[in-house]
């Protein structure tokens, strides 16, 4: 498995051997990449990266100017994968690791907002409906979440939906944060800036 793009391109990491983890394809990295790249500026971004496996998707977030990810991830021999990637490349003071389950830090978390969030879980993962949901109360109002998924789940009435791909199995769906309502002073000002001028 290698970097795909950014300062990092070409570069290998390192995965277990056997079925510990399912890493996305690099088509779907790279499509996700492209969908993501489309949406937000990665320079600077603090991004959350969850059911992290290896790193390969956070990682490839540094690669491309992301200043902070923050790596979730169960299994300790596999987040010790994503520590060692870290190292290889020399960016360790980018990284914050943590062992636990992706659902329970979403639903305890209450820290700052993310750049961006994405998820590359199970595909049975019995929480999958409910990802949405539970990451973009954690995007700053910009963000963007990412949800890697099969095709027996969708998400085309969620109301925060933005897009959906599929890449042979693999389906890839953006969300965004909902729009925040205007509070009374703006709306207030929208309201006489919008009105006609009295007639003399």
């Amino acid at each position: 498995m290698r970097i795909i793009a950014g300062r990092f391109g070409g570069r290998t990491l390192k995965s277990p051997e056997g079925h510990m983890t399912r890493p996305s394809t690099a088509r779907t990295r790279e499509s996700l990449f492209s969908l993501i790249d489309s949406r937000i500026y990665l320079d600077g971004a603090e991004v959350l990266d969850l059911f992290a496996g290896t790193g390969a998707l956070g990682l490839e977030a540094i690669s491309r100017g992301a200043a902070l990810v923050t790596f979730v991830e169960q299994q300790r021999p596999v987040l010790d994968y994503a520590r060692e990637n870290a190292a290889e490349l020399d960016v360790e003071d980018q990284c914050f690791f943590v062992q636990g389950d992706a659902v329970a830090y979403l639903e305890r978390y209450n820290g700052p907002p993310f750049d961006l969030i994405m998820a590359d879980p199970p595909y049975k993962l019995e929480a999958m409906e409910r990802m949405p949901d539970l990451a973009i109360p954690h995007l700053k109002n910009d963000g963007v979440f990412t949800l890697e998924h099969s095709s027996h789940h969708w998400f085309d009435d969620h109301p925060h939906l933005m897009t959906s791909r599929a890449y042979g199995r693999t389906i890839v769906s953006l969300f965004r944060p909902p729009l925040e309502p205007l509070d009374e002073a703006d709306e207030a000002e929208e309201e006489s800036t919008a009105a006609p001028d009295a007639e003399a």
